[in-house]
C-alpha cells in the first residue's frame, strides 16, 4: 500500500506546528485523537509515500524536545476514497527495522549457509547446474550485504560493522567446510561449473552489479526479496566454495582466481546497492552521519 498510518504522541504544545506539517506535506488527513496525562496527545496522520519521508523528519525534529515523544508508523490495508501516489518506497526507518532483521547471526543463519554450500559444491562437482541453484534458493546472503550498503549510505559505523561480521560469519565457515571437503576429495575435478568460479568474467560482474540492484530496489519498494536473494547467493556463495575447495585440494592458483571473483562480485554487490540508496534519495538525518557517509562514500 503507498501510504502509511503515523501515531504521533507529541506535547499539546506542538499541536499548531504538526497541524501546519501536516497541510504543508500533504498529509492525506491528520487528526487529534485524545489527550494524555503530561500535557501531551496523541494524533493519526495519514501520509502518502511520496513525502513520508519529509513528513516523518519534521516530525522527529518538532517532536524530540520531548522525552515522551513517540512516531509510530504502521501499515494500512487500504484508503477509501482511494490514495494515489507516484512511486511506492519506504521511510529511512522503516528499511532499517527490516534491514536489522537480516544482519543477525542466528542458528539458522550458520546452517542454512553450511547446508547451502554443501548442495552448491554437490552441483559444482557434478557439473549440475540446477542444484547450484537449487542451493542458492536457502542461501541468506543478501540480508549482510544490503545492510552493508545501507550503513555505508547513511553514515551508521554500528549497521556497517554488524553487516559486515555477518557476512563472514556466514562465508568464513562455508569457505572452510569447503576446504575440508577438497581436502577429502583431494583432486580437481575439470567440471564447467567449477571452472567457471575461479575466473573474473564480465558476465559474472554483471551478474553482480544487477543482483545488487535488483536487491536494493525490492528492498526499496517493498517487493518480495526470495528471487532477488537467490541472485545474491548465486554470486556469492559458488566462488566462495570454489575457493575454499581449491584451498583444500591444493590448487592455490585456481583458489586465487576464484577468491578474486568473489572479491568482486562482494564488490559489485555493494557498489550498485549504494547506487539505488542514493538515487532514492535514502540518506541520514543527523549532520555528523552526513559526514561520515560523505567520507565513506
Amino acid at each position: 500500500m503507498s501510504v502509511k498510518l503515523v501515531h504521533i504522541t507529541a506535547p499539546i504544545a506542538a499541536e499548531a506546528s504538526l497541524r501546519k506539517l501536516a497541510r504543508e506535506s500533504a498529509a492525506v488527513s491528520f487528526e487529534k485523537v485524545a489527550d494524555i496525562e503530561g500535557d501531551h496527545a496523541i494524533y493519526l496522520a495519514v501520509a502518502g509515500s511520496d513525502s513520508r519521508q519529509a513528513f516523518v523528519d519534521a516530525l522527529h525534529a518538532i517532536t524530540q524536545t520531548s522525552p515522551r515523544s513517540r512516531i509510530v508508523i504502521s501499515p494500512v490495508e487500504t484508503v477509501l476514497p482511494s490514495v494515489e501516489a507516484r512511486k511506492k518506497s519506504d521511510t529511512r526507518e522503516e528499511l532499517m527495522l527490516r534491514i536489522w532483521d537480516g544482519v543477525e547471526v542466528t542458528r539458522t543463519y550458520l546452517v542454512l549457509t553450511l547446508l547451502s554450500t554443501i548442495v552448491a559444491l554437490i552441483g559444482l562437482l557434478n557439473d549440475n547446474v540446477a542444484v547450484v541453484i537449487g542451493a542458492m534458493v536457502i542461501a541468506p546472503l543478501l540480508g549482510p550485504n544490503l545492510g552493508l550498503a545501507f550503513g555505508t549510505v547513511l553514515g551508521y559505523g554500528k549497521l556497517i560493522r554488524k553487516s559486515a561480521l555477518t557476512g563472514l560469519a556466514g562465508l568464513v565457515p562455508a569457505i572452510l567446510l569447503s576446504a575440508a571437503i577438497g581436502a577429502l576429495w583431494g583432486s580437481v575435478p575439470q567440471t564447467g561449473e567449477l571452472m567457471d568460479r575461479t575466473a573474473v568474467g564480465y558476465d559474472a560482474i554483471i551478474l553482480a552489479f544487477a543482483s545488487g540492484l535488483a536487491g536494493v530496489l525490492s528492498l526499496v519498494t517493498g517487493l518480495s526479496m526470495t528471487m532477488v536473494g537467490v541472485m545474491v547467493a548465486v554470486a556469492l556463495l559458488p566462488p566462495a566454495a570454489t575457493f575454499g575447495f581449491m584451498i583444500g585440494a591444493g590448487d592455490y592458483e585456481l583458489a586465487v582466481g576464484a577468491l578474486e571473483l568473489l572479491v568482486i562480485n562482494i564488490v559489485c554487490v555493494n557498489l550498485s546497492g549504494l547506487l539505488v540508496f542514493f538515487l532514492n534519495g535514502i540518506g541520514p538525518r543527523e549532520t555528523f552521519r552526513k559526514k561520515f557517509a560523505h567520507k565513506m562514500l
